[in-house]
This record gives C-alpha cells, structure tokens and sequence, in this order.
C-alpha cells in the first residue's frame, strides 16, 4: 500500500474506478476479445508513475488494467536477458553513481551513432542487480529512483504469471528485441535466447498471451522461421513537422538492419498497402507512431517553425491541432493485421488541443478509428477509455454493467 499511496492522485483514482467497475469489466479482454482493444502497459504501464522495467511498475501497471506488460529486452555480458529500454544504462539506472563500475563508461556506435554511456553487454547479470532503475524523463517523479531492481526475462515471465492467478484474469507479455542488429554484431543475438525463455515457459505458440516486436525486419523474418507466436513490426520516425508530415532523420529513418543490407526506402514505406502486405508474409500486426493514424499540425507557423498559441511561453502539442486521420488502420485490417500504435503519455504538454487536456480523450479517439490496442504509459488511462468506448459500442458491456449493478442493488 505504501506504493500506492505515493503513487499519482490520477493512478489512485482510476484504481478507485478499476474496482469498483463490475467483473464483466475486468476480464473484458477475454471475453469480448473480438471487439475489445487490449491495453498494453508501456515500459510496464505504470510508467508515468514510477521507473521504467522494474517489478514494481509491472504490478502496479497491472493492478491499473494492463491486460499485456512490455518488456524492451537486452542483453548481459553472460548471456541473459534483462529489460531495459536501451542497452545502454546510463538514463535508466544509477550506474553513475557506482564507483565500482566508473571504468566501464565508454563510446559504443549504436545504429550509426557514436554513443557515451554504459552498456548492458559489460556487465554479468549478478553485476546488474547491484544496479537499480531511475525515471529517465526529467518532467516526471525522481521520488522513487533507486529503489527497484532490474528484473530479469525469466522473472519477469514468472510474475506475469502468478498476478495471472492473483487477479484471476490472463495478463500477456510483449516483449520487444532491442537493437537486434547491434547485439548480433556483439555475439549476443536476442531472437533464440527470446525463444528458449518461452519455451521454458510453456508459452512459445501460436495462442500463448504473447506478442513479439521489433523496429528491425530481419529479425522478425527470422523468428517467423522459428515460432507461431504472433510477432507486430513496429514503425518509426523522427519528429513530426509543423504542417504535421513526419521528418526522416538519422537513424530513425529506416529499420537499421536496412542500413546494414543496403535496403532503401523509409519507415513509412511498411505501411503502405505494398508494405502491409510485405509486413503480413512475416508478421501478424504492425505497431505504428500514433502520428503515422492521426497527426497534429501547429496552429501558428513563423518562419518554418511551430510558435506559442497557448501563451504559456512554450511549445508543444497544445500548441498543435488534430488532422484527419490515415487509413491506415483500414488497410491494415483489410489483411488481417492488428494494429497497436505507441505512445500514449497523460502528461498535458503531450495532448493536441483538441484534446482539451484529456489523455482518456486521446486514446477514446484512437478506439474510435478503430485501433486494436494501444501502448500507454499510464494503463488506468487506457483502461477508462476502453470502458468510456465499449459502452457507446457494445451492447453487451453496457448490458453487463447493468445486470451487475443491478445484483448490486438486490444484494443491499
């Protein structure tokens, strides 16, 4: 409880909801799997309340609604798999501050990029639970830097596992291969080590609650050579223009294992109705941008550059409005393809105006197009907007919310 109690007020609010919704409400996922959009738990799905990856984030982003938690996979010098963001430590842990380890600071060239930290691949994993995670966004919480460890792919699996049993509903998995191209590069390949953990597991099939993604093609071609666990290519940029189209600058132009082969093209070519269908020979879903289904374009534009509409003295997406979606999500359907965009954050600054400064607002919008689930940092947030989006659409959750208040009533 004491995690809980210093937890945002927001968080304690959509808990106070999440429990007192009737059960039909929880295990809504199962139950109406064919028009339910999933909730995936970015980072763990507390992640605007607490450190990315850690044990701590999983449990509270599940006691928010999470039906999948995400852990972003790398690799130790020994051959384990842990979940960290990057393999680079250096923002997501107190590294810094262990002497001990000041040694192992140095340049590694990540996709192209000549990059300072330290990395993953120098340390043992018994060197790495001497380590403990940080929040690496400077706009949210420090009250809980180095207080949680750096879980393991195998703990990880087994408390997904037992909060399966605890909440009496089934919670999933969505691993993501980081920089898979870069840890082949170093002999320490993610994709088998991925495999052999699920095998262990008993959740290496087709209807295991688990989805496989990567920014990287290649590997997921590979691993479709390996496993019928459904695996999402997902789809990057790397920043929105003021008139709303999507820049391609390095290295978040292109997967890289195309820089590797010599593979032209960018992102946004996967999600043409030519990429769709190049993506559906290997994959089961793409993961796209949010901003690839419906960008924003600044309100104000002097000189090429987005300006302060607001007057607060800032810049940022209250200071842009929403333009008509893609159709991208149509297409992608068309093929059978499941469709989960990435990165829904509650944070005001991260909100269109059209939003009016509702993150439940956002997501619902994203519902409404059709989307099959979305990655939140804040799961409570997605959790209300699914529930604020099946009770304008499916008859039978209203239904259910009815008869279940209403044994409520007999009951008192």
């Amino acid at each position: 409880m004491k995690l809980l109690a210093r937890a945002s007020a927001i968080a304690l609010a959509a808990i106070t909801l999440a429990a007192a919704l009737p059960a039909c409400a929880h295990d809504l996922g199962q139950r109406h799997a064919d028009n339910a959009p999933i909730v995936i738990g970015h980072r763990g799905g507390a992640t605007a309340y607490l450190p990315d990856h850690t044990l701590e984030n999983y449990a509270l982003g599940i006691e928010l609604g999470a039906d999948f938690v995400e852990p972003d996979l790398v690799a130790t010098k020994d051959g384990h798999l842990i979940a960290r963001h990057e393999p680079n430590l250096i923002d997501t842990t107190d590294v810094k501050s262990h002497p001990e380890f000041a040694s192992r600071r140095r340049t590694v060239t990540l996709d192209g990029v000549p990059t300072d930290g330290f990395w993953a691949s120098d340390f043992t994993l018994a060197e790495i639970k001497t380590l403990h995670a940080v929040q690496p966004l400077g706009d949210r919480d420090p009250a809980f830097n180095g207080k949680f460890q750096i879980p393991s792919f195998e703990e990880i699996i087994e408390f997904v596992k037992r909060k399966s049993r605890e909440e009496g509903r089934q919670i999933g998995i969505y691993p993501e291969t980081k920089h898979p191209t870069y840890h082949q590069s170093i002999g320490l390949p993610l994709e088998d080590r991925l495999l052999a953990a699920l095998t262990r597991a008993g959740w290496n099939h087709r209807s295991a609650p688990v989805f496989i993604q990567s920014f990287e093609t290649a590997n997921l071609k590979y691993l479709r050579t390996k496993t019928s666990v459904r695996l999402v290519q997902l789809v990057d940029a790397d920043d929105v223009n003021p008139d709303g189209s999507l820049a391609f600058n390095k290295p978040y132009d292109k997967p890289y294992d195309w820089v590797v082969s010599g593979r032209a093209g960018l992102f946004s070519d996967l999600l043409t109705p030519a990429g769709l269908a190049e993506v559906r020979t290997y994959a089961d879903g793409v993961g796209p941008w949010k901003v690839y289904l419906m960008s924003t374009a600044c309100k104000k534009v002097v000189a090429g550059a987005c300006q302060d509409v607001t007057g607060d003295g800032l810049v940022d997406e209250r200071d842009r409005g929403l333009l008509p979606a893609t159709a991208i999500v149509a297409n992608a359907h068309k093929l059978g393809l499941v469709v989960h965009p990435y990165t829904f954050r509650p944070e005001q600054k991260r909100l269109a105006s059209d939003y009016q400064g509702s993150p439940v607002s956002e997501i619902q919008a994203f519902y409404e197009m059709g989307v099959d689930g979305v990655f939140s940092d804040a799961a409570d947030i997605a959790f209300v907007a699914r529930a604020k989006f099946l009770l304008k659409t499916d008859p039978n959750y209203a239904k259910c919310l009815v008869n279940e208040h209403k044994c409520a009533k007999n009951r008192d």
